[in-house]
């Protein structure tokens, strides 16, 4: 946590005492739900909490003034009893949590950027995959940004919620491509998958080249592939690849001969070893799985009894709001995107202050202002972007 968190603590405490009952949001089946909650400085985590009414729960943040909260996504008997036997479970929201922290190739430091990408892949999962291939209904799901990095997407259709773990581990499965054979699904019957892998062999294709020839960017690309397979990979098969391994494919792609009877036979081992990693960074590659589907937190979605960001309240690591995403603006390319980087900022108060930036290449922006730089330069910010990069650890504030 960010050294000299009482200013930070009295402003958050400042904004919950701004709220009504009428402006809090609470989840459905309230007192079904376990609460948690960060306290600031070295206070122990609050939880095994419960409330019976929006009432009480105002009460509790007015008076503790939160880092953070939270809601369990599960629905229980006796949400307040300390052990988890003891609650008596009753069943789960569906939760999918979209974490920029996860993508490849792509750096926190760079916040407008990674929250741009993010939200494309947001919308990608509910577009590409939970909506056609699972028939998940609009009316059932909410769309909110997580208050930092990334978006949550909640579906309560009371016909999903007694599935366990197993059950969902498989819509995670499915989204990743895991187990998927390449050459099954494109022989098979149509399916989502099977238009992602035609789009994402050339789309690898076309990166392998690049690598190949050495061209411009070609580093770039090969630690985003050597990420994909050594991080975001659940697969076996491609763990443990290094970069030498995938230099080699590369070599192979640059043969004309080989690509032809790759396209003419999906199922030929036209790259030697390398193919079965080929077929994994086709799955893997952004543009297929996390770009066209995002990249879903496992722990998350199959976690039964997990604790979810409480709509409206303010994010301890940076100060913004976690926010509401109408479904008709979730789309970046819409005729009107949602915009968290404008719509969750809860401090916009005309105090400006100076901060000098602790870390090297940062690039934050905020209701349209936007600051870039790296250690030792000094700006004049909004209320907002003072907090944010303070909390964040990318900035202290100077002088009065």
């Amino acid at each position: 946590m960010s050294g000299g968190w009482s200013r930070f603590a009295l402003r958050f405490s400042r904004y919950y005492a701004s709220l009504s009952v009428d402006d809090l949001w609470t989840p459905p089946r309230l007192r079904n739900r376990e609460w948690m909650f960060i306290q600031w400085g070295d206070k122990p985590v609050d939880r095994h909490r419960g409330f019976t009414s929006e009432d009480s729960l105002l009460s509790y943040l007015q008076q503790r003034g939160p880092h953070s909260s939270f809601h369990s996504t599960a629905y229980y008997r006796k949400p307040m009893e300390r052990k988890m036997l003891d609650k008596g479970w009753l069943g789960a929201d569906l939760i999918f949590d979209l974490d920029g922290d996860h993508l490849p190739g792509v750096s926190d430091a760079d916040f407008p950027s990674m929250i741009a990408l993010i939200q494309e892949q947001a919308w990608s999962l509910w577009n590409d995959f939970l909506e056609p291939e699972f028939d998940m209904k609009r009316e059932f799901a909410q769309f909110t940004f997580s208050g930092h990095r990334g978006f949550h997407i909640h579906v309560r259709d009371p016909n999903l919620m007694g599935l366990d773990s197993n059950a969902r581990r498989e819509i995670v499965s499915y989204i990743r491509g895991e187990g998927l054979e390449v050459n099954t699904v494109l022989t098979g019957p149509n399916s989502g998958w099977a238009d992602r892998i035609e789009i994402g062999t050339q789309s690898v294709l076309d990166k392998l080249r690049i690598i190949g020839e050495k061209s411009t960017g070609y580093r770039l690309i090969l630690d985003e592939f050597h990420e994909l397979l050594n991080r975001n990979n659940t697969n076996a098969s491609g763990r443990g690849t290094s970069k030498n391994r995938i230099i080699s494919l590369a070599e192979s792609v640059l043969s004309d001969e080989r690509i032809d009877r790759l396209k003419a036979d999906h199922n030929l081992a036209v790259f030697g070893k390398e193919t079965g990693i080929f077929w994994e960074l086709v799955k893997l590659d952004k543009s297929v799985v996390l770009g066209t589907a995002g990249e879903t937190d496992e722990n998350v979605t199959v976690d039964i009894k997990r604790v979810i960001r409480h709509l409206g309240s303010l994010h301890g690591k940076c100060g913004l709001r976690v926010t509401e995403v109408p479904f008709e603006r979730l789309d970046p390319d819409g005729s009107n995107p949602f915009d968290p980087l404008v719509e969750a900022v809860a401090f916009s108060g005309s105090e400006r202050s100076k901060i000098q930036l602790t870390q090297d290449d940062v690039t934050a922006s905020l209701q349209g202002t936007e600051i870039s730089g790296s250690t030792g330069d000094i700006f004049e910010v909004s209320e907002a972007m003072s907090v944010f990069l303070s909390l964040k650890g990318w900035a202290e504030r100077v002088g009065p």
